[in-house]
């Protein structure tokens, strides 16, 4: 194939690069891709991804209703599995799935065999699609981080992100299963079933819990002056901040920009970990300083988040904190030990909140 003459070696600068975009063609016609195919694929900057994009696919062979009919599952099921993953859903009728969206529709149903209502399915699921995009996002900022080199041409870059996909897949199953059944088990030992939930047959998503959420100060008006990745660094090293200051009982629930959200059984280790993270911030003095409010009641958790007054009001106390200081509420003022003293911070108006809350500002005595 004269891949010149097809247009799809232009802009290249050299007879290097050509050579190379040649023989990255030339294999990926040989092994299927039609012109057409290849032509979108330069258009759209992602000819040195095609490889590592086949290796993990399967050829097309199935409609989502043959699917469904093979697997043994109602087509709007497998369509809303796949919406709730976030996932493409192509036309019932066309032909672009293969063995391996067989097999995990198949995985689908067994899951669904277990017992479990479809919505509640459907929610878990939603959760995992989340988790999972994240976590494959992260991998490929990973492997473009170690090897992308200055200079390397498009067939060499290619065949190394292919490499490094066959060498990671067989270990992502196992490593990944590990890690669900430590979690698992961390959530295990600090639930409980009441006598209540075992007679009712009903699990209550409501709980006491302690809120925390910590913020950016000055993130907005930093992005005025920050090219978009370093404040994407900046935001993202937040998370990786929190990991450092938290006791083992207080959990991150979810990074939403430049805030964490965080949350525990008890106030004690909530306000440490949250003292804590914003002294971490406060000590760089290349990051931005950090403020936190903490809030507890009872609350709402439900499919990995949380809801309720207590979310409310750690989330308006933080935007009321000043920049490296901690506020909460008097619930949390009057549950802790001796090891916090408190100044009072006065009545705060907080938007969605009829009447003033009493705010105190918290450190380590």
């Amino acid at each position: 194939m004269d891949w010149d003459a097809e247009g799809l070696c232009e802009g290249l600068e050299d007879d290097r690069a050509r050579e190379a975009r040649r023989r990255l063609l030339d294999e990926l016609h040989e092994q299927g891709m039609d012109v057409e195919e290849l032509r979108r694929v330069v258009a759209e900057d992602k000819l040195v991804l095609a490889p590592v994009a086949r290796a993990l696919s399967s050829e097309a062979r199935y409609t989502a209703r043959e699917i469904a009919e093979q697997a043994g599952i109602e087509l709007e099921m497998f369509t809303a599995s796949r919406r709730a993953l976030g996932l493409p859903t192509p036309g019932d009728d066309e032909r672009v799935y293969g063995e391996k969206d067989l097999e995990a529709a198949r995985l689908g149903t067994a899951h669904r065999q277990a017992g479990f209502a479809d919505e509640d399915a459907l929610e878990v699921a939603r959760v995992l699609g989340q988790g999972m995009a994240r976590y494959a996002e992260s991998t490929r900022a990973l492997v473009a981080r170690t090897f992308l080199e200055p200079g390397l041409d498009e067939y060499e870059l290619a065949h190394r992100y292919r490499v490094v996909a066959e060498q990671l897949m067989p270990l992502a199953g196992p490593w990944l299963e590990h890690v669900f059944a430590l979690h698992l088990q961390q959530v295990l030992r600090s639930d409980a079933l009441t006598q209540e939930q075992r007679r009712s047959g009903r699990l209550d998503d409501t709980q006491q819990a302690v809120v925390a959420f910590a913020d950016l100060v000055g993130f907005t008006e930093l992005g005025e002056q920050l090219p978009v990745e370093e404040l994407g660094s900046v935001a993202g090293r937040l998370s990786h901040l929190a990991g450092e200051a938290l006791e083992p009982s207080v959990k991150l629930v979810k990074l939403i920009g430049d805030a964490v959200m965080l949350v525990a059984p008890e106030p004690e280790p909530m306000l440490e970990s949250t003292l804590r993270l914003v002294e971490i911030a406060e000590r760089d003095e290349n990051y931005p300083p950090l403020r936190a409010g903490v809030a507890c009641g009872q609350a709402v958790h439900r499919w990995g988040d949380w809801f309720g007054t207590p979310v409310n009001l750690a989330s308006r106390l933080t935007a009321k904190a000043r920049p490296s200081t901690v506020l909460v509420s008097a619930e949390i003022r009057d549950s802790v030990n001796d090891g916090f003293e408190f100044s009072d911070a006065g009545r705060k108006r907080l938007k969605g909140f009829s009447a003033p809350v009493h705010a105190y500002r918290a450190r380590r005595v």
